[in-house]
């Protein structure tokens, strides 16, 4: 008996099953094999591009946005009586930053020129320019409008609110004339500078005037007078002198005229 059939009998002469022709020996078994192991290999080259994927979500995610570039007129000024920080000017747009526009009008060259509702005060230059500035402006019920003066200017200014306004805000009674006002800072309202507008002789208690506070630029949240950035009212109180002309024009929403 050869070594085949030897191997296919058992020790007790019943004959093994034997594979047929159309079985040859390990092709079926073989070919579940490469089944099973491409199948598997495609899952883990799945699974490795899924956390690939998800690897660099997560890189992209954790990439910080870069912050803006501060221009060089909102840097920080350390030399003021009280140092100014820089404007973030993630809180401010981009249009309410000062520059120089056209600007043709019939207004005489150095008068104020407050556009109400765009939130804009404009410098008239020669040339048919003007230089813009952003502004905040007075919340509804408390806007002034008109022709005036800018009868006189301040550094760090005191700030005294009027008595109506004491009536109103009854926790600002400690700042009230007969208690001296509030001292200069950066937390006075006013801030580095004011610029005080009176009509016909009296003072109108409203003020062109700064503030440290960039993201109410664009906005109706004062008392009714004229905010700018800090940077900016100190721009302005070196080109405007006492005595220039200044005129409000009205938001048709919430004009008070005097």
């Amino acid at each position: 008996m050869s070594d085949l059939k030897k191997r296919q009998s058992t020790s007790d002469g019943q004959s093994l099953p034997t594979c047929s022709s159309h079985h040859r020996p390990g092709t079926v078994v073989g070919n579940v094999h490469r089944r099973v192991f491409l199948v598997g290999l495609a899952a883990v080259a799945l699974s490795g591009c899924v956390a690939t994927q998800e690897r660099a979500r997560l890189v992209v995610a954790d990439v910080p946005e870069p912050e803006p570039v501060v221009p060089a007129m909102y840097q920080a000024m350390p030399n003021e009586r009280f140092p100014i920080p820089a404007v973030n000017v993630k809180r401010l747009e981009p249009r309410l930053w000062r520059q120089v526009v056209d600007y043709p009008t019939d207004e005489r060259v150095g008068t104020l020129v407050v556009d109400t509702p765009a939130k804009y005060l404009y410098l008239v230059r020669e040339g048919g320019e003007a230089m813009r500035y952003g502004i905040g402006v007075g919340r509804d019920g408390f806007s002034w409008s008109g022709r005036a003066v800018i009868s006189y200017k301040r550094k760090w200014p005191t700030w005294t609110p009027p008595a109506e306004m004491i009536e109103r805000q009854p926790e600002l009674a400690p700042y009230s004339a007969a208690n001296g006002g509030m001292p200069p800072g950066l937390d006075n309202p006013l801030g580095a500078r004011a610029l005080y507008i009176f009509q016909n002789g009296r003072d109108t208690l409203y003020r062109v005037h700064g503030t440290n506070q960039a993201w109410s630029i664009g906005r109706a949240v004062s008392s009714g007078c004229i905010r700018l950035l800090n940077q900016d009212v100190i721009d302005i109180y070196s080109r405007v002198p006492d005595g220039a002309p200044i005129v409000v024009i009205p938001d048709p929403a919430t004009a008070v005229s005097a």
